[in-house]
């Protein structure tokens, strides 16, 4: 693959891709977004406020079925009246796709079909790392870091989807 392919490939990772047949739209309507850093034990929530301007960490779901973590993720988009959800897409650097990012992709389908909310994939690489990263400088016990890493992770994803979104 040649560099400005490679390139090409990187940019549109980073660009909102929606699973609704509104895309556009969906991305620049305000209101409340939900944001979901997922993972194989557990999934990371965060949440914006009406203005999308900031987000905040919501909750840490254990992962135990797809099945009911979209229940969970339902019922939160419902409980906060959101307008979107945003799921962070692990993108590989060399822009293969990786088995993780098909498991997110396969996520996001099944979500799509249980909610009229737009499901936006967008490209989470490195937010648990600046997540821990934030963690470790804060000095807090590893156990503590583990309580709190995922929701962090979500609340990092956000804020680049929210200032990719504003031009920012």
């Amino acid at each position: 693959m040649t560099k400005r392919k490679q390139r090409e490939n990187l940019a549109n990772a980073c660009t909102p891709t929606c699973l609704h047949a509104h895309a556009q739209d969906e991305v620049t309507k305000l209101g409340r977004v939900l944001a979901v850093d997922y993972g194989e034990k557990r999934i990371g929530v965060a949440i914006s406020d009406e203005l999308q301007i900031t987000a905040s960490p919501l909750a840490t779901l254990l992962r135990s079925s797809d099945d009911e973590a979209i229940a969970q993720i339902v019922q939160l988009a419902q409980r906060y009246r959101v307008e979107k959800i945003v799921i962070g897409l692990p993108v590989r650097t060399d822009a293969k796709q990786g088995e993780m990012e098909q498991r997110v992709r396969s996520f996001a389908q099944k979500l799509q079909r249980k909610t009229k909310l737009a499901v936006v994939l967008f490209d989470e690489r490195f937010t648990t790392r600046i997540a821990e990263q934030v963690l470790l400088e804060a000095d807090l016990s590893r156990r503590k870091r583990k309580q709190v890493r995922d929701k962090l992770a979500a609340v990092v994803l956000l804020q680049s989807f929210l200032e990719t979104c504003r031009g920012t």
